[in-house]
């Protein structure tokens, strides 16, 4: 009330309040993520990664998992298609693993909230709408999330892959981020569009660091109230007790250099309509179980790949941000970021050839794609850029 603030002392009784509530409000999120581990490793990167009972993790918190039972792996693996290794270390291996029948998760510290400055903000990607509003991609609006990628629409999937090198882009304001993924997608893009979506992320804000992060994320009310990253609120069910998700990934490309690479596939498990996540060629993450949507409850109906930033026009300028590798396209292998590999799950589940895709970016002076096929990399795309340049004022 302004009686409350007009008076200084009451002013600092409200404000001293006010920090009591939020303080509060953060403990009990806290106590609610981070549950009792088994054991505790601290990681080089100063990440701090508790081992926690299978049983105990978030998923089960949400009131559609209540009594809900981990389901076993599907009984056949779909094949990662990879001619050649893939890195898929995490920095914390250096200092340990999880016993069986516990799942690595990244402790949330309070200063983790604290830097986002809301709870919210931590947890959600708001106004993180997909790339291809319908009923085409010439409609897209102006949002701060730019895009470079490739699609395919207009039938039903199961699923996608893809093998993605990883960089450390650098990311201009704390508050943005620098992406690059795989999005499975079903719903209206307006309003209630079903999302699953994994790769890796750059994100000061978030994790306090510019090192790049294998996450997820999920939505199915086009980024309204449902879903968050990683594990950091109920819904994905994690299997594995070897990757933790949000943790750092090791080492990364460079220039000219050794390019390292991550191999993400997503597909749906035909008998309990779970989206399972698989991580390189053998080990499955877990799954985002079907009762956390309704129209991915089905299949998909659009795939995407490719790179996302926030451009927060720092100064009315374009950010600054780079996207992948921080050079365009045409810079090719060993400078470019490149996703190849690519391809879709059928509705009889089987790993098939992309047919069809397209390409879009809505600030190609920015950041930009290019296709590409041959034989040892399948179906493949170079894309990012450097955000500001004198092209992209």
């Amino acid at each position: 009330s302004s009686e409350s603030t007009g008076n200084p002392k009451n002013l600092i009784a409200f404000r001293a309040l006010e920090q009591s509530n939020k303080d509060r409000q953060i403990k009990k999120l806290l106590h609610r993520l981070n549950k009792p581990p088994v054991k505790t490793i601290q990681s080089p990167d100063g990440d701090l990664i508790d081992c926690v009972l299978s049983t105990l993790q978030p998923a089960f918190e949400h009131p559609l998992l209540k009594n809900h039972t981990i389901e076993k792996p599907p009984s056949f693996l779909l094949k990662f298609k990879s001619e050649q290794t893939v890195s898929q270390k995490q920095i914390w291996h250096e200092s340990g693993e999880c016993p069986v029948g516990t799942v690595p998760i990244r402790r949330t510290l309070a200063k983790d909230i604290l830097r986002a400055g809301s709870i919210d903000k931590y947890r959600t990607k708001k106004g993180g709408m997909s790339a291809v509003p319908k009923p085409s991609p010439a409609t897209i609006t102006s949002s701060s999330h730019e895009h470079a990628i490739s699609y395919m629409q207009g039938d039903s999937y199961n699923g996608a892959q893809a093998t993605i090198n990883v960089w450390s882009p650098r990311v201009d304001v704390p508050s943005e981020f620098s992406l690059s993924q795989i999005w499975i997608l079903a719903g209206a893009f307006t309003s209630d569009l079903n999302s699953i979506e994994a790769g890796w992320q750059v994100s000061p804000d978030m994790y306090g660091d510019n090192n790049p992060r294998l996450f997820t994320y999920w939505t199915a009310d086009g980024y309204q109230t449902t879903g968050c990253y990683n594990l950091l609120c109920s819904g994905f069910v994690q299997t594995s007790n070897t990757i933790a998700i949000g943790a750092s990934i090791s080492p990364v490309s460079s220039y000219g250099g050794t390019q390292y690479e991550i191999g993400i596939l997503i597909w749906k498990d035909p008998n309990t309509g779970a989206w399972w996540m698989q991580f390189g060629e053998n080990t499955l993450v877990g799954y985002w179980p079907a009762s956390l949507f309704t129209h991915l409850a089905g299949s998909a109906t659009v795939l995407e790949w490719g790179g996302e930033v926030v451009n927060s026009e720092p100064g009315g300028q374009h950010t600054t941000t780079e996207m992948g590798s921080g050079q365009f396209a045409e810079a090719g292998f060993g400078e470019a970021s490149y996703m190849r590999n690519i391809q879709f799950v059928d509705t009889s589940n089987v790993l098939r050839s992309v047919v069809g895709l397209q390409t879009l970016t809505e600030q190609p002076n920015c950041y930009d794609i290019q296709g590409g096929f041959n034989s040892a990399w399948g179906n493949f795309f170079y894309y990012g850029g450097p955000g500001q340049n004198p092209n992209c004022p």
